[in-house]
């Protein structure tokens, strides 16, 4: 194989696995595994859909617009085109906590939805002034949140942060210092949250 098409082999599956890394994605694949392990019946269908929408769904929907209107590359690689979508994207996290709370779902679903809220807000913040990887933090946070519930065997999941990371820098999206910088933020801060609301 030449080292061009060896090249685009690999740009094809960084692509592949960027697609998949977004964080409406990986919200989608955390809230169906952690309700699916935690809730029954009707409470996981009413849980599920709350989280499906304002985790996923609606930021979706939000990035898309924004995107679309902006004529944008739907990565929005430059920093100072994700602030505007950021903060309706943080209002719907909002909105799904203030509904998980007032349907009593399990306190480690709206916790997480919470930590999907205060991260984005953190990444914003840091956004005013440098390119973090937001598909870093979206992987780590999660995978914070399946090692806590699942334990040891929840650590396979963290060969997902490294593959993510790869992603991004080989499609040139982010340096090095960012998506390493961006999968300690999402680990550090959601492991944090996690500690302080429900302990050890």
């Amino acid at each position: 194989m030449s080292s061009w098409n060896h090249y685009k082999l690999k740009e094809k599956m960084a692509n592949f696995i960027s697609t998949f890394g977004n964080a409406p994605l990986i919200a989608i694949f955390i809230f169906l595994v952690l309700n699916y392990y935690l809730l029954t019946g009707s409470e996981f269908i009413k849980a599920t859909v709350v989280c499906l929408f304002f985790a996923a769904l609606l930021p979706s929907i939000i990035a898309y617009l924004w995107v679309k209107n902006k004529k944008l590359e739907i990565d929005m690689p430059n920093k100072e085109d994700r602030l505007y979508p950021l903060l309706w994207i943080i209002l719907s996290y909002l909105m799904g906590v203030v509904v998980l709370y007032l349907m009593t779902a399990p306190a480690i679903i709206t916790l997480l939805m919470f930590c999907y809220f205060s991260n984005t807000l953190v990444v914003l913040v840091i956004s005013l002034f440098w390119k973090i990887s937001i598909h870093s933090v979206g992987i780590a946070g999660p995978v914070a949140f399946l090692i806590y519930v699942f334990g040891y065997p929840g650590l396979i999941f963290l060969v997902l942060i490294p593959l993510i990371m790869w992603s991004r820098l080989i499609l040139k999206r982010h340096t090095l210092n960012q998506v390493i910088a961006g999968a300690i933020l999402g680990f550090i801060l959601t492991s944090a949250q996690i500690y302080l609301v429900l302990g050890f």
